[in-house]
């Protein structure tokens, strides 16, 4: 029997909980560099990205939106992380940035699947509002020609009566 391995996600005050009870192999932090927690003791430094950028949709105030570059490292990480290693990603409260980066992580290796990536991230986290950016840069990186953005528009609005909780949701999905 194979493992499956799973993305979770959660807020930063669930980091290190999360980290030493599912001993992920790649951690990805969604977060400015004033707000980012250390890499968890047993983890390897470079299987942890910091991706510096605010829970924001457009340029502005001073904050760092989600840009290209961003995408593009994120995407590369994703692409290094072995098949069978679980992947632990989280923002501030994981209900933005970080879904956002599960749904793209889903679709990763899934053309043509990205509605059904969407629906298993919506069926775990209820609560989720994927950063629209981040997916729409990510469709544009992966020649996705708006099949993930409308995926991620298709998720509807989040229910907000849900308590926010740490989830996961399996990488073949």
């Amino acid at each position: 029997m194979i493992a499956v391995s799973h993305i979770w996600v959660c807020g930063l005050d669930e980091v290190e909980s999360v980290a030493e009870r599912v001993r992920p192999g790649r951690l990805i932090s969604l977060l400015p560099a004033n707000e980012q927690p250390p890499t968890p003791l047993g983890m390897r430094a470079s299987d942890h990205l910091r991706v510096l950028v605010d829970d924001i949709e457009r340029p502005g105030m001073g904050l760092s939106a989600p840009a290209r570059s961003h995408v593009r490292e994120l995407i590369r990480f994703l692409r290094a992380c072995p098949p069978r290693a679980s992947v632990l990603i989280h923002c501030f409260a994981g209900v933005s940035r970080s879904p956002a980066a599960a749904l793209i992580a889903l679709a990763l290796d899934a053309p043509g699947r990205e509605h059904e990536a969407a629906t298993a991230l919506r069926r775990a986290a209820p609560f989720a509002c994927p950063n629209r950016l981040l997916v729409e840069l990510a469709d544009a990186a992966l020649g996705r020609q708006g099949a993930l953005a409308a995926a991620r528009e298709a998720m509807g609005e989040p229910d907000r009566s849900c308590e926010l909780a740490v989830f996961r949701v399996a990488r073949n999905f």
